[in-house]
């Protein structure tokens, strides 16, 4: 049989004149091969919990690999309800709004592990939150406004913990608490 009539020569031959075309450096360099099954290979599956006189009680659980982050934001009615906000009112356009304008609290945590062999993580926690605590008169232009008076919150966090299921509970300055707990 004649080398044309066998198609998959003809292109295994013509890609091996590529690679011997190709400058010795290049073939100095072994190929990337994956082989290891250590703890930081797989998803983890990782629940934050949040305990807070200012923000409320939440739960979420979601699943990211190493060296990955991940968002939990919550929006929350206030203890004393939704409050409608004056347009005017300084910082409007940074506060945390429902739908219908009104303010609500909200709290933002990023949440990035990186898992070593030993199966540990090292995590960093970014949190920032926003509530209302009352009104406050404000003078803007020629009007006399009610504005909410906003307190904020944020804080980074760094610390080692287990994979098999076991939580780590943290504080923030403001007596918020945050549980994290990792599943493999």
């Amino acid at each position: 049989m004649s080398v044309c009539r066998r198609p998959f020569v003809v292109l295994a031959w013509a890609a091996g004149c590529a690679v011997a075309a190709l400058s010795p450096a290049a073939h100095a360099t072994p190929p990337i091969t994956v082989t290891s099954t250590t703890p930081t290979d797989g998803p983890i599956q990782y629940t934050v919990k949040v305990a807070s006189k200012s923000f409320g009680n939440l739960q979420e659980t979601r699943t990211i690999r190493s060296g990955e982050t991940d968002d939990f934001n919550w929006r929350t009615l206030p203890p004393s309800g939704a409050v409608r906000v004056p347009e005017q009112c300084p910082n409007y356009s940074v506060l945390a709004l429902d739908p219908n304008g009104a303010v609500v609290r909200e709290i933002r945590i990023r949440l990035a592990p990186i898992v070593a062999k030993d199966g540990t993580a090292a995590v960093q926690l970014s949190v920032q939150g926003s509530a209302p605590k009352g009104r406050m008169t404000v003078k803007a232009g020629d009007k006399t406004l009610q504005c909410p008076h906003v307190t904020t919150m944020s804080q980074v966090l760094r610390f080692t913990m287990p994979t098999n299921g076991a939580a780590k509970i943290v504080a923030l300055n403001d007596g918020t608490r945050v549980t994290v707990s990792a599943l493999r």
